[in-house]
């Protein structure tokens, strides 16, 4: 009998929620996914009850409000794949879990500075979306991932697949933004602002990016 495990990480203190997917998204045969509002997390329970080809899954959920999505009528599950929230150019932003709502936001400030800026959600951490993270680091000039975890989290796993499939040879400049030991999104620089901030950087433009820290 397949036994399916679900963590919803409400734990005190906060650190040990964004140090665990450090630890379980390592381990085999493994479904790793988080939602970015609560339409979403319905998909997502639904597809840990449908899932039967695998041992253990991990349901990332964060701490706070949801942001009042609409809520489905029918949730049937959700493909293990990702999707673009906001289509833009040269900038594209990869989101992990509810940190894509400040990467919306991110993009909504520098569009009034003429930056158009690409934004996804990853939803899934194992198994990647293998054609969301090739079309946007084929197809933009920088690559952003965002992430309420540690170093060792998501980013490095979409790190070691775009190294195997040599998309790193080429000239991507690619950053992660991750959350250190200071939970506090603005202490952690994890905001919008400072996604702004970065992205402005990384298009030659510090001194409008000072204007965001």
């Amino acid at each position: 009998m397949i036994m399916r495990l679900v963590w919803l990480l409400q734990m005190e203190p906060p650190i040990v929620e964004h140090l665990l997917l450090l630890y379980i998204a390592c381990l085999p045969s493994m479904v790793v996914m988080a939602p970015f509002d609560e339409a979403e997390l319905m998909h997502m329970v639904a597809t840990v009850a449908v899932v039967d080809d695998r041992q253990t899954q991990l349901l990332q959920v964060s701490k706070g409000n949801g942001i009042g999505a609409a809520l489905p009528l029918n949730n049937k599950g959700t493909p293990p794949e990702g999707r673009i929230m906001l289509e833009g150019c040269r900038v594209a932003v990869l989101g992990y879990n509810s940190i894509v709502q400040q990467c919306l936001q991110a993009a909504s400030m520098l569009k009034s500075r003429d930056i158009s800026v690409t934004v996804a959600d990853a939803k899934f951490c194992k198994p990647l979306d293998a054609d969301l993270n090739k079309q946007l680091a084929n197809e933009h000039e920088i690559l952003i991932t965002m992430e309420e975890g540690s170093i060792g989290c998501y980013g490095p796993h979409l790190l070691h697949y775009l190294s195997l499939t040599g998309i790193l040879d080429g000239p991507l400049e690619l950053r992660a933004m991750v959350l250190p030991h200071k939970i506090i999104f603005e202490e952690a620089q994890l905001s919008a602002r400072y996604i702004s901030a970065t992205i402005l950087s990384l298009l030659g433009r510090p001194k409008e990016a000072l204007q965001f820290k």
